[in-house]
């Protein structure tokens, strides 16, 4: 047994736990409806580049469950998604569409008025994305960033009875003034080194987890059934194989006893 891997572990958990705590302040931060201020600060872990991308499963054995692709490993899902739609099948692309990870973006953002309560991530998708890229390539805007002279991002957030949705939606746009990111020097170093890393913050599932996930949902009310005689068995929404006596479980095993995947495509995560 290793002592030092050991200690070493030990303290990155009572980090960790630190970190989740915060004193009753959490980690993660969503807006209101309304309108709100907040500063994008500059990301400890990737100084020239703000955003954090990750994929995550939603549905799949857990609520939400990181992909593996986030920390540039195999992902079992995603191998079988690529089968699935080299099948040519209608129904396979179906569940290939249903299976796939999808984007969420993480920004280290201080909420201004809260100042006092640290860095926080704010979890976004696309279209925010979308919206935080094109001002970030506005000459006239320049780096919102900065500490001395970004500019804060001014958020308007509508409900569902304005969306039609069950879900609200944030509209950005930049300050029309520059300002520092604070006026007090140990105020701006606290907040460029105390910030959370969304890789650090979920859970790293290993090949092997989110293979069984994936397969519990595959498995998930298929129904045991004698092996046909006279009649053909009925086809599977998500078969891979001819073999229909098989179960979608069966044949997603067999995807994996071949050895041959192209470890090029790997995404660079």
């Amino acid at each position: 047994m290793d002592i030092n891997a050991i200690k070493n572990r030990l303290e990155q958990m009572n980090k960790q736990s630190a970190t989740n705590s915060g004193g009753g302040k959490s980690l993660f931060w969503k807006p209101s409806v309304g309108k709100e201020v907040v500063r994008v600060v500059p990301n400890k872990y990737n100084k020239q580049f703000p955003f954090t991308e990750m994929l995550f499963y939603y549905g799949i054995g857990q609520r939400v469950m990181a992909s593996p692709q986030n920390w540039g490993q195999k992902d079992p899902i995603q191998e079988f998604t690529k089968q699935l739609r080299q099948s040519g099948d209608k129904d396979n692309w179906r569940l290939a569409k249903k299976l796939d990870a999808k984007t969420r973006i993480f920004a280290p953002i201080v909420v201004r008025g809260q100042e006092d309560e640290g860095v926080k991530l704010w979890q976004f998708g696309k279209e925010v994305y979308q919206d935080f890229l094109n001002m970030a390539t506005d000459e006239e805007i320049g780096d919102y960033t900065d500490i001395v002279g970004g500019r804060d991002i001014k958020l308007t957030t509508v409900g569902p009875e304005v969306t039609g949705t069950p879900y609200n939606k944030t509209s950005v746009g930049p300050s029309l003034k520059t300002s520092a990111l604070s006026n007090d020097e140990n105020v701006v170093k606290g907040l460029l080194e105390n910030q959370p890393n969304p890789l650090d913050v979920f859970k790293k599932f290993t090949f092997e987890e989110v293979k069984s996930a994936l397969q519990d949902f595959l498995s998930e009310g298929e129904e045991e059934a004698p092996a046909p005689v006279a009649a053909p068995a009925p086809s599977s929404n998500y078969s891979l194989d001819t073999n229909k006596s098989k179960s979608k479980a069966d044949q997603f095993d067999d995807l994996f006893n071949d050895n041959s995947t192209d470890d090029g495509d790997d995404l660079p995560f």
